[in-house]
């Protein structure tokens, strides 16, 4: 099974898009899975639900921090290729996506009942969100590659 299938399957069984994206890649990294889909479990509906940064995209980061993290406080060489890393990846999922911000990417504000409800209804989390996580978990595979 790819990654892809691995993180959509992940998000169908229920959890979100920071878990299923950090979930695809997190054997490989070295870190288990209950621990990978705890870690990142905050991160959902743009942090808690807020609607700011997609969970896909800090899903996603996780994966580079994991990758490419200093382990060094005085590591600043590390530190730096890791937060080219980052931009290089927001930049190429702005490219495809046009933002990074969740209520944006869904087209209302998930941090409301009423805007919650209104892309519940529409099915937006199950058209949106598997095209997003997809996406977050191609970029990373370019990019680590």
């Amino acid at each position: 099974m790819s990654r892809v299938e691995l993180a959509l399957a992940r998000f169908n069984e229920g959890f979100s898009c920071s878990q299923s994206v950090l979930a695809a890649f997190a054997p490989d990294l070295g870190l288990e899975l209950n621990a990978a889909l705890r870690v990142s479990a905050a991160f959902g509906g743009g942090m808690g639900r807020t609607g700011r940064t997609c969970g896909a995209v800090t899903g996603a980061l996780m994966v580079l921090g994991l990758k490419y993290g200093a382990t060094q406080g005085d590591d600043r060489a590390t530190k730096e290729r890791t937060y080219a890393l980052v931009r290089e990846f927001i930049e190429r999922f702005e490219a495809r996506h046009g933002v990074t911000d969740c209520s944006a990417l869904l087209g209302a504000d998930i941090s409301t009942a009423e805007g919650y409800s209104e892309l519940r209804e529409a099915g937006r989390f199950k058209t949106v969100c598997p095209q997003v996580v997809a996406a977050a978990v191609e970029l990373i595979e370019q990019m680590i590659a």
